[in-house]
């Protein structure tokens, strides 16, 4: 006589049991990749302060989820600026342009960031996402973890600025000592 041994099988949730989504099954709902603006634009001074700002919007992604059509919002909650000379910018926002923030051009904001030496460099952009979901219009549900989503690699020119004394506007006279 043989006896076989039964497996256990986990009991199916029963009808309206809340469910756990995770960042994993949300894997198919891309959200955009952030983009990475700076001021002045792809070029700095070395030792002044280069403004970087994310455009990183909320977004809701349509799809599909557990089979069913549903929602997925990302919310920016974390930014993330990692620079090839070795230093790295975090910020809770997106950062702002000099002008938005009433500030002079080549002021430290919270985004910027300062080259010590000229040449050519990278810089990338990480902006962390939270989620939600959410089926058929009903109340959004938080996803526990955060997204980092990186955006395209810039480049940046940081040259060296030398200051001319000159004796008249040389608009108005090119041929003044100093034009």
């Amino acid at each position: 006589m043989t006896c076989e041994r039964a497996e256990a099988t986990p009991a199916p949730a029963p009808p309206g049991a809340p469910t756990t989504i995770t960042l994993r099954d949300i894997a198919s709902f891309r959200p955009a990749k952030p983009g990475n603006e700076m001021e002045p634009g792809g070029w700095a001074v070395a030792g002044l302060p280069a403004n970087f700002v994310a455009d990183a919007p909320a977004e809701v992604v349509a799809g599909t989820l557990l089979g069913r059509r549903a929602e997925v919002r990302f919310t920016p909650v974390g930014f993330r600026w990692v620079h090839s000379d070795g230093t790295t910018v975090t910020s809770s926002t997106s950062g702002a342009s000099w002008e938005r923030l009433g500030l002079r051009e080549f002021s430290p904001t919270e985004t910027s960031h300062v080259y010590a030496e000229p040449g050519e460099y990278t810089v990338t952009l990480e902006v962390a996402l939270a989620a939600e979901y959410r089926f058929g219009g009903s109340a959004w549900q938080a996803i526990a973890g955060t997204l980092a989503v990186a955006g395209e690699p810039q480049q940046v020119l940081v040259g060296e600025v030398d200051t001319v004394l000159t004796t008249d506007d040389c608009r108005a006279n090119s041929a003044a000592p100093g034009c």
